[in-house]
């Protein structure tokens, strides 16, 4: 019976690519089909735009209890900075399913809002259990610590336009022979 059905076209791609995506299996993107609100009848437009939505707060959620556990576990604030800038490293899949060109513009408008809001106000919680911890006697000199760090290394700056794109490369190449030589006597 199940080889009458056909491929659910362009809605099921997608939510193959989200169910598996939001699960953190490592998926490919860049095939996805375009989205045109007009393609879709309103419910089952609203039910995509929720698996996108879910989708997106599944991972998001990981992440946030992925640094919360890796800050906790560390002690000396040059390793919570590390923790910190790799969890950084761990939105720019998430902002880039977000800014998906498949998806319209106002969608990605409003999913990359709403991941930016998420991230900062994860940033905003981390310095209020600080503030929390201060309350309840906890080491002032550690307090100020973690929070000079939180702030050097803010989460936001992976929510920064252009935070998704790769390095720069090198605007000439290192290893080449210099082009003049400076000889001294």
């Amino acid at each position: 019976m199940s080889a009458m059905w056909g491929h659910g076209g362009n809605y099921q791609t997608w939510t193959d690519h989200l169910t598996r995506w939001s699960r953190g299996e490592r998926t490919d993107g860049r095939a996805l089909p375009a989205l045109a609100r007009g393609d879709y009848h309103q419910d089952t437009w609203v039910r995509l735009t929720d698996q996108l939505t879910r989708a997106l707060g599944t991972r998001m959620q990981g992440w946030a209890d992925d640094l919360t556990r890796a800050l906790n576990a560390e002690q000396d604030e040059f390793a919570a900075a590390r923790a910190l800038v790799q969890a950084r490293s761990g939105l720019h899949a998430v902002r880039a399913l977000a800014g998906h060109p498949s998806l319209t513009p106002e969608l990605r408008t409003r999913l990359l809002k709403l991941v930016d809001g998420q991230i900062a106000d994860l940033q905003r919680q981390l310095e209020t259990q600080l503030d929390r911890l201060a309350r309840t006697g906890a080491d002032p000199r550690w307090i100020e610590g973690r929070r000079r760090t939180l702030r050097d290394n803010p989460l936001t700056g992976g929510a920064a336009p252009g935070a998704t794109e790769g390095p720069q490369p090198w605007a000439y190449d290192p290893t080449a022979t210099p082009r003049r030589r400076i000889v001294t006597d």
